[in-house]
C-alpha cells in the first residue's frame, strides 16, 4: 500500500479525564481527514469532552480538514464539550478566518490560553515541555 502523498502526525495528550490536546503534524486535507477523525472519534468515546486542536505544524489545511474540525466541534457541543484551535499557521487561519470557522470555534494562540476557556486552571496539566 502507498503512502499517503502528505503523512500526518497526530498526537493525543490526555491533560484531564475530559481534556485532550491533539497536536497535528503535516497537511490537513481528503488525504489525511479521515486519520484525524479516527483519532479524535476514538477519544470522544473515551469520554473527551474537550478538544484542544494544537495546529502549529499544519502548513495546509483544505475543506477536508475543516470539515472535521466543524465535526468535532458538533459532537463536542453535544455532550457539553468545546474545540479550541491552538496556534494555527498563517495559511490555516487565513482558511478559518475567510469560511468563518474562526468565529464559531475559538483560535487561541497558547494552550494555556485555550484551557483557560475550557475552565482548566494550567497548573493542574503536567508539564507539557513548553
Amino acid at each position: 500500500m502507498p503512502l499517503a502523498k502528505n503523512p500526518l502526525s497526530v498526537e493525543v495528550t490526555v491533560l484531564t479525564e475530559d481534556v485532550a490536546l491533539v497536536a497535528v503534524e503535516g497537511h490537513l486535507d481528503l488525504d489525511t481527514a479521515t486519520e484525524f477523525q479516527h483519532h479524535l472519534a476514538n477519544q470522544l468515546h473515551h469520554g473527551r469532552r474537550h478538544f484542544l486542536l494544537d495546529l502549529a505544524a499544519v502548513p495546509f489545511m483544505d475543506s477536508s480538514g475543516m470539515n472535521i474540525v466543524l465535526r468535532v466541534y458538533q459532537e463536542a457541543r453535544e455532550v457539553s464539550g468545546s474545540v479550541h484551535v491552538i496556534s494555527p499557521t498563517p495559511a490555516v487561519r487565513r482558511i478559518l478566518d475567510l469560511t468563518g470557522v474562526s468565529i464559531t470555534v475559538p483560535v487561541s494562540e497558547s494552550v494555556d490560553d485555550a484551557l483557560a476557556l475550557v475552565g482548566v486552571p494550567p497548573e493542574v496539566i503536567p508539564d507539557q515541555g513548553a
